[in-house]
């Protein structure tokens, strides 16, 4: 089986991608899609929260398919709509939101001490850290982002 995507912003306005795998549509389409970061598809850049997505799931289109502009209309056909299935999929699958703790230090070598002495760190509002970083909080002496990799969702079984 695979996937044919059609991101869209208007009705005027799409791009559409056929014959994806499992693997590509994670990737390319669902992880940027869930974490709201721009989409390049058919020469242009897509913002998820600005746009629409589709997902059909179906047999693999041949090139005859997929002439004379006649995809989208095949795969309408050939397929059945699974946007609502894999974007549940993508959320269980995602990682939690991100957790902002401060270390608390009057400089950038206290902090890494503190740190490194396994202090106890005092959880504040992403968005309360987001902001005295923007606006370059003098009381901010360092930043570590520290990431964990996401681990392989597991393939579905047809």
């Amino acid at each position: 089986m695979a996937f044919h995507i059609e991101i869209s912003a208007s009705t005027l306005r799409h791009a559409r991608a056929f014959n994806l795998d499992e693997e590509e549509l994670r990737r390319t389409i669902l992880e940027p899609w869930m974490t709201d970061r721009t989409i390049e598809l058919g020469d242009h850049e897509w913002i998820p929260r600005e746009s629409s997505l589709k997902v059909l799931e179906g047999p693999r289109l041949e090139p005859p398919d997929l002439s004379f502009g006649q995809g989208w209309s095949n795969a309408e056909r050939s397929a059945r709509d699974v946007t609502g299935e894999v974007l549940a999929d993508a959320e269980r699958d995602a990682p939690p939101p991100p957790t902002a703790v401060a270390i608390d230090g009057d400089s950038v070598e206290e902090a890494l001490a503190a740190l490194a002495g396994a202090a106890e760190p005092r959880p504040i509002e992403l968005a309360a850290a987001q902001a005295a970083i923007d606006r370059r909080d003098p009381q901010v002496a360092a930043v570590i982002l520290v990431t964990r990799p996401r681990p392989a969702p597991e393939r579905r079984r047809s």
